[in-house]
């Protein structure tokens, strides 16, 4: 896979998983792509004050783009 279809992936998921974090007022933006292996996103609105952003981030930011790019080994929120 490509980076180019590497980054489309990511945004596809992230595309799936954004009406739920609007939903609470936050959203998500693809910042980079390290290494093909490590995605930095950043959270927006609610989300970055949000309490349980870090258990959002695991499971269900990080759980859709492997879906989608298994070969990613871990997502980061970026400040």
């Amino acid at each position: 896979m490509t980076t180019q279809e590497l980054t489309l992936k990511v945004e596809e998921a992230l595309n799936e998983i954004r009406p739920f974090l609007q939903s609470d007022g936050g959203d998500i933006s693809l910042i980079s792509i390290e290494d093909d292996k490590v995605v930095n996103v950043q959270l927006q609105g609610a989300c970055v004050g949000c309490s349980v952003n870090q258990m959002t981030l695991k499971s269900g930011v990080e759980m859709t783009i492997k879906k989608y790019a298994p070969q990613i080994e871990k997502v980061v929120s970026v400040a």
